[in-house]
C-alpha cells in the first residue's frame, strides 16, 4: 500500500477531475474567446463556467477571478504589475514605502516581494516566527505603519501547520491604507474560505493542491482594484483596441490573461471544487484537524522526536514537520519511503524560516481528506523502524 502524505507539496486527483480535463480535449477542445463557431463557443461557456465555479467557492464575484498557471505566477502577476503602476498611483512604490511579510513565507510569496523593493528601493519587513511556530505580533504597529503600501503573507504555513491570526493583521493593514495579499495555497484546500468575510484585497492558490489539476492557478482580486492594476502579459486576448503604435486594455479579468488559457485545466479545476463542495469543506477541515491531532500524539511517543511547528491544533492545519536524532531528514525520507510512506524532506522552500528555526531541514507529513488514521500509524512505525536501521 502507498501511504501519501504530501499533500502540502501536491494533492491526489479524483477520477472526476480526470475524465473532466480529458472529456474536454475529446469534445469541446477549441480556443476560447476567439471563434464564431459552436465547438469555440461551448469551450468558452466551460471555461467561463469553471470561472462561476471558483468565484462561488470563494464567495467572490465572477469578474474578480483571473485564471493563471499556479499560485506563484499570481503573486507574480500582483507584484510586476505593481512594478509597472505609473507614478503616483495605487500601486506605485517609492523608496518612501514599506512592504512586509513574514519569516514563515513559501519563497513564491518572499521573493517576488524581495525583487520588487530592489527594483523600487522600498524597504521590505516581516514578522518574525517564535520558537513555537506562531508569528510573534508583539511589534505589530512599528511593522505595519503608515508608510506600509503591502502587506502579503501566507494563510498557513506550510511548513508548520501555523494559521496566522489574520483578522488582527488585516484591521492594521485596513488602517493604514496598505494593500493585503493572502497565500491561501495552504488554506483553500482544506478549509472554508471567504474572500468577503477575510477583509483583504487579493487572494491566491493553486489548482493542484485543491485535487486539481497541473497548469492552473487563481488570483482573486477586489473587482476595483483589479480595474486599476496593470497588465503584466501582453498579446491576444487582452486587448481592446491595438493600433501600430498604442493599445487599450480588455476589462479584468481579461486583461490578465494574455494568449491561449489553460482551458482544460481550468475545466479540471472546476470538478475539483465540484468534488470538494459536494464533500463539504467543513467536512474536509473537521477530518483533518481530528487527524491531525492523532498524528501528533502518535509522533510525541517517539523518542528523540521533536515536532517543529506548534504541538496543539488551536489555529492549525494538517502539516505536521518534525526532526528525528541525528538522523538526516533526507536519510529519514528514503527510509520511510522504502516502507512506502511518502513524505516531504528539505526546507520547503522556506529556507528563511528552517534558518530561524535553527534546522537544516526537516521531514513533513501533510494530511489531507484521503487519509486516515491508518496512514498516520504506518508513518509511525516506519519512524520506528528508521531508528533502528540508522541505530
Amino acid at each position: 500500500k502507498l501511504v501519501y502524505l504530501d499533500s502540502g507539496a501536491t494533492s491526489q486527483k479524483p477520477l472526476s477531475v480526470i475524465e473532466a480535463e480529458s472529456n474536454f480535449y475529446k469534445f469541446t477542445n477549441a480556443a476560447v474567446h476567439r471563434g464564431a463557431h459552436q465547438l469555440a463557443e461551448e469551450a468558452t461557456d466551460a471555461y467561463e463556467g469553471a470561472r462561476l465555479k471558483v468565484a462561488n467557492f470563494l464567495g467572490a464575484k465572477e469578474e474578480e477571478i483571473v485564471f493563471t498557471k499556479n499560485a506563484t505566477e499570481s503573486l507574480n502577476l500582483v507584484a510586476y504589475a505593481m512594478g509597472n503602476a505609473q507614478p503616483g498611483s495605487r500601486f506605485a512604490l517609492t523608496s518612501k514605502d514599506q512592504i512586509v511579510v513574514t519569516e514563515m513565507e513559501h519563497h513564491a510569496n518572499l521573493i517576488p516581494w524581495q525583487q520588487l523593493a530592489a527594483r523600487t528601493g522600498a524597504e521590505l519587513k516581516w514578522f518574525e516566527v517564535t520558537p513555537e511556530g506562531r508569528l510573534d505580533l508583539s511589534a505589530i504597529n512599528s511593522i505595519i505603519t503608515e508608510n506600509t503600501k503591502v502587506v502579503a503573507l501566507t494563510h498557513q504555513s506550510n511548513v508548520l501547520g501555523t494559521v496566522i491570526p489574520l483578522a488582527q493583521i488585516a484591521k492594521r493593514a485596513r488602517d493604514v491604507g496598505a494593500i493585503f495579499i493572502l497565500d491561501a495555497c495552504q488554506s483553500v484546500p482544506h478549509m472554508p474560505v471567504n474572500v468577503k468575510a477575510l477583509d483583504i484585497d487579493f487572494l491566491v492558490f493553486s489548482g493542484h493542491k485543491t485535487v486539481g489539476p497541473t497548469g492552473v492557478g487563481v488570483l482573486w482580486g477586489r473587482a476595483n482594484l483589479l480595474s486599476l492594476l496593470p497588465p503584466f502579459l501582453f498579446g491576444g486576448s487582452m486587448i481592446e483596441t491595438v493600433t501600430m503604435t498604442t493599445a487599450t486594455w480588455a476589462p479584468a479579468p481579461r486583461k490578465f490573461e494574455a494568449g491561449v488559457p489553460n482551458m482544460a485545466q481550468a475545466v479540471g479545476l472546476g470538478a475539483a471544487l465540484d468534488y470538494l463542495t459536494n464533500i463539504g469543506m467543513i467536512n474536509v477541515h473537521d477530518h483533518e484537524v481530528s487527524l491531525t491531532q492523532y498524528l501528533i500524539e502518535k509522533l510525541q511517543q517517539v523518542p528523540e522526536l521533536k515536532i517543529v511547528g506548534p504541538t496543539n491544533i488551536d489555529a492549525r492545519g494538517g502539516t505536521v514537520s518534525f526532526t528525528v536524532g541525528e538522523i538526516h531528514p533526507h536519510d529519514l525520507g528514503q527510509y520511510v519511503d522504502s516502507q512506502g510512506v511518502a513524505v516531504r524532506t528539505g526546507h520547503h522552500c522556506a529556507w528563511p524560516l528552517t534558518r530561524k528555526l535553527g534546522v537544516p531541514a526537516t521531514t513533513r507529513a501533510s494530511l489531507y481528506l484521503y487519509n486516515d488514521e491508518s496512514d498516520c500509524d504506518a508513518l509511525f512505525d516506519a519512524i520506528l523502524g528508521a531508528q533502528k536501521y540508522f541505530a
